[in-house]
């Protein structure tokens, strides 16, 4: 089957000489194209459109699309928002004793199915037009696994605990302070060890509206772990966390699975994903548009399959070609000579705070990746490069060279259209044919070019900002936390897009990144960051990859292979065989 879809925002009949009726002819005003329904779609499907997506007469907004959708999925409809809306195919089964993974962009069903799975959400069955019913869902699943599970939500015998996505919003909702927040629902009694491992101690006679974005999300996973339940629903729990407190965490939700009960795990960081699931599925389909959950998979599988882009059991391809991870061989040692910029010993000093960066430099093409936990440093660091703070000591060789700098929390009080931002940014470049070809289609910001950045989501923001940043003429390009709200595509395009400007330009990058795939990808050497957080912060010179990588690695007492299909990175199960070998013999990081 194939649906016309309209977007609302997008469509312009008010400026355009209707190419969309002779496209299509039952569109044929706005307010007619936003109520395309079954009919419809049947005669767009049968008479007019085969989906070849090369045909000229189309609109110059972009505001029609035509999707292709596999004609079995007319039966498997779970929830649809409205006519001609997002619609949900397929729910995913929670199962006891494991971690089930839930993969996929944003804007493909995520959120929407751990609302269904907690009971916030009645699915509709794919009827918008009529209220949903807990009685026609429990028909529908009848003598599956899902009716036991919905009707033990649905009459209260099993208790489904959910940690929403965007935790930044919760001191809207919540007030007191953190301490007596956690005592009021510490259930099980374990609220002091929950304490110690997510290492929130600190923060327990701070209100909760003055916490930052990672507080907030310790907090909030230590809610949701303190709560007595069966089933145990995490919607992005690796957000705002580093490298650090993301492998707590995980830890922690792994354990969950070994205590009797059932946990679904939403979340973008692919080594995140895989050291805590013991199976996945996927979601596949067009962000806002349809999602489709796929069969389950056991956790390597199912991330080589994303990769992939391809579905072997459901003969499905998502993805018209598969992500490519390169082995990274060592770099043979060579003479230290920077020929873009160097710095001498930095020092500086709050008060408070002090952070000390040995003497170093970069060369031309090279990107450095700023590993480290949060409250070290490395934000400071890239502050100093950028011209931002002033050091209290020492200072760069070059003070005069062209820095373009995207900071880690964005500005909400830019005002324009991306449009507007873009082309500011990229002056006469904008309308180059390389320009779109290398910023803006692997970005993945033409679809928004004409909204106005107030109203952009947060992984819009993100990617304008990115594109913003990397659309100026500079010498050196500092990003921070360029991955936030990203999906895992959007994350390795992100970085795919950083490396080719940096090589294509002779330029260099720094980029501060807590997603170890992400870093793997776009890294060719790593400055890493220790010390204590918030009290003192400490780097050394940048070294390799594959150094880097070890001494940070070896901090967190964890180990990484290569996948052998993908080469991807891999986290290494606690105490596997792996795990023992590699820590025995010193290498954190995968060998080749």
């Amino acid at each position: 089957m194939r649906v016309a879809v309209v977007d609302k925002e997008r469509c312009r009949s008010d400026r355009c000489d209707h190419v969309c009726i002779r496209f299509c002819p039952m569109v044929r005003t706005r307010r007619e194209a936003i109520r395309l329904d079954e009919e419809a779609n049947a005669y767009v499907s049968e008479f007019i459109c085969s989906g070849c997506g090369i045909c000229v007469r189309k609109c110059p907004f972009d505001a029609l699309r035509i999707v292709n959708l596999p004609d079995a999925l007319d039966k498997d409809h779970i929830h649809r928002f409205g006519p001609n809306a997002f619609t949900l195919f397929r729910l995913p089964t929670p199962r006891k004793n494991e971690v089930v993974g839930l993969l996929g962009r944003n804007g493909i069903g995520k959120s929407t199915i751990l609302k269904i799975l907690s009971g916030e959400m009645v699915p509709n069955m794919g009827d918008h037009e009529k209220p949903a019913e807990k009685e026609a869902v429990l028909e529908y699943f009848r003598g599956k696994p899902l009716e036991e599970y919905l009707g033990g939500v649905y009459d209260g015998t099993m208790k489904a605990v959910h940690k929403p996505q965007y935790v930044d919003k919760i001191p809207r909702v919540v007030e007191g302070k953190v301490g007596e927040l956690l005592e009021r629902l510490d259930e099980r009694g374990v609220l002091e060890s929950i304490i110690d491992d997510l290492e929130i101690g600190h923060l327990l006679d701070r209100d909760v509206d003055v916490l930052s974005g990672g507080e907030l999300q310790r907090v909030a996973i230590a809610t949701t772990i303190c709560r007595d339940a069966q089933i145990y629903l995490l919607d992005e729990p690796s957000s705002f966390l580093d490298i650090y407190q993301r492998t707590r965490a995980a830890r922690i939700i792994r354990n969950l699975a070994d205590e009797d009960r059932m946990v679904v795990a939403a979340e973008h960081d692919l080594a995140v994903l895989d050291y805590m699931s013991d199976d996945v599925f996927i979601l596949y389909g067009d962000p806002d548009v349809y999602g489709i959950v796929s069969n389950v998979h056991v956790v390597r599988e199912g991330i080589n399959i994303y990769i992939n882009g391809y579905i072997p059991d459901e003969n499905v391809r998502f993805r018209q070609t598969p992500i490519v991870f390169h082995e990274k061989p060592p770099m043979e040692a060579q003479e230290m000579t920077y020929n873009l910029l160097g710095w001498s010993r930095l020092v500086k000093d709050y008060g408070a705070f002090r952070l000390e960066v040995e003497a170093g430099g970069i060369s031309m093409g090279e990107v450095v990746g700023i590993l480290g936990m949060n409250g070290i440093g490395k934000t400071t660091f890239v502050k100093m490069l950028a011209g931002v703070e002033e050091p209290t000591e020492g200072g760069v060789s070059d003070p005069d060279i062209k820095v373009s700098y995207k900071p880690q929390y964005i500005s909400g009080d830019i005002e324009g259209t991306v449009e507007d931002i873009l082309r500011k940014a990229a002056g006469t470049k904008y309308v180059e044919s390389w320009y779109r070809a290398e910023i803006m289609e692997p970005l993945n910001v033409k679809r928004f070019l004409e909204r106005d950045v107030s109203i952009l989501s947060g992984g819009e923001l993100q990617r304008v900002a990115i594109a913003e940043c990397l659309s100026r003429d500079a010498d050196i390009y500092l990003l921070d936390e360029p991955s936030a709200y990203l999906d895992v595509e959007e994350r390795l395009a992100m970085a795919r897009a950083i490396r080719r400007i940096t090589k294509m330009r002779a330029v260099t990058a720094f980029v501060v990144e807590h997603d170890i795939v992400t870093q793997d990808f776009i890294a060719d050497k790593l400055m890493v960051f220790t010390g204590e957080a918030g009290v003192y912060g400490h780097a050394g010179d940048p070294v390799s990859l594959q150094d880097g990588m070890n001494g940070f690695l070896r901090e967190m007492e964890v180990t990484f292979r290569r996948d052998p299909d993908t080469k991807r990175p891999r986290v290494n199960k606690p105490d596997s065989r792996l795990d023992k070998e590699q820590k025995q013999s010193g290498r954190y990081y995968y060998s080749l």
